[in-house]
This record gives C-alpha cells, structure tokens and sequence, in this order.
C-alpha cells in the first residue's frame, strides 16, 4: 500500500508545482516580461491552462470577485496540501 500512497503524493506535489508555474507564467504575462506572441512562451502556457483550468474554474465561480486578484490558485493548493496529508496520514 506504500507505494501507492507515495506515488499518490508525488503526483498530488508535482501539480502543485504545475500550478505555481502556472501563476507565475501568468504575473509574468501580465506584467509584459514575457509575450505570449512568443511561440514557446505561448505553447508552455496553452499546456499549463489546459492542465489547471478545469480545476481552478469551479473554485472561481464559488470565490467572490476580489478585482484582479485571482485566490484560486491558492485555494487549490491549501487543498491538495489537505489532502495529500490526509492520504498518507490514513493509508
């Protein structure tokens, strides 16, 4: 059982890296560091939606609008940090 519950937590960890990548990507975009007509730059950053939008979206219809201050993603990674410590505090 070990070893599923330590792969359970490296997968659960490495998109929590995903997601960090992600915002810092988009403060960079936001910020002109990086333009997005950059053809690696976009491609990093279509990959990294297509892998964190379907979960952020749900937290954003149920968070308040704070303006230009998205929490989401901060909302997500306190959960996985739950829940990666839940599964291996249980198993």
């Amino acid at each position: 059982m070990e070893p599923i519950v330590n792969l359970l937590s490296t997968a659960i960890t490495l998109y929590i890296y995903i997601l960090v990548i992600s915002a810092v990507l988009s403060w960079l975009v936001a910020f002109n560091v990086v333009n997005m007509r950059n053809r690696f730059v976009y491609t990093v950053g279509d990959i990294l939606a297509r892998l964190t939008e379907p979960v952020l979206r749900p937290i954003r219809r149920v968070l308040p609008n704070l303006g230009g201050i998205d929490l989401s993603p901060v909302v997500l990674i306190l959960g996985l940090f739950f829940l990666r410590d839940a599964v291996i505090y249980w198993l």
